[in-house]
């Protein structure tokens, strides 16, 4: 087994961001410190039940729409959300890759969660239209992105925080392995 402790510098390496949790009865998500610093602008708003809005607040005025409606969408049926898009930051523009899912609880109350992926140096200087992203739904390694989430939801119910972190460097890899094949 990897020691938790040498697994920090691998996840940034790859692009790692951070994490969200969404509870969309209430309209709010959780953001950890890495995904509260990049996307909402301020590291303290980590841990904070957050609107969507504030949650993202960083996002390309040009890709917000698509983005917020992608979100809603999901919001209201559930499933597997992926999405690529632009944050505009003090430093200048990144490209983020977000990769989770929505399920019901066993009272029918939606939740979700997922994570950020910086897939930046993919990108080349010429502007890539945000609605030239397209998804297959049959590509093998999205479907395993979308069972790897399922796994992480299932080990978050229980006491394996090794095994959780295990998924977690599993999903960055899959999500950095999509975005490489993007540039």
């Amino acid at each position: 087994m990897i020691p938790l402790a040498l697994t920090a510098p691998a996840l940034k390496a790859a692009g790692f961001i951070g994490i969200w949790n969404t509870n969309v009865t209430a309209g709010r998500s959780l953001l950890d410190e890495g995904a509260a610093a990049l996307l909402a602008g301020n590291p303290s708003l980590a841990g904070e039940p957050l609107p969507m809005e504030v949650a993202l607040g960083r996002i390309h005025t040009d890709d917000k729409g698509w983005v917020f409606d992608r979100i809603r969408r999901v919001r209201q049926t559930g499933g597997s959300f992926s999405a690529e898009f632009r944050v505009v930051t003090e430093t200048g523009v990144r490209w983020v890759l977000n990769r989770g899912t929505l399920v019901p609880d066993e009272f029918g109350r939606m939740h979700g969660q997922g994570a950020y992926i910086d897939t930046t140096n993919t990108h080349s200087d010429v502007f890539m239209p945000a609605a030239s992203i397209t998804q297959d739904i049959e590509d093998p390694l999205i479907a395993a992105a979308d069972h790897c989430v399922e796994v992480h939801t299932t080990l978050k119910r229980g006491d394996y925080p090794d095994l959780r972190h295990l998924s977690e460097m599993l999903l960055v890899g899959i999500g950095r392995t999509l975005a490489l094949r993007r540039s």
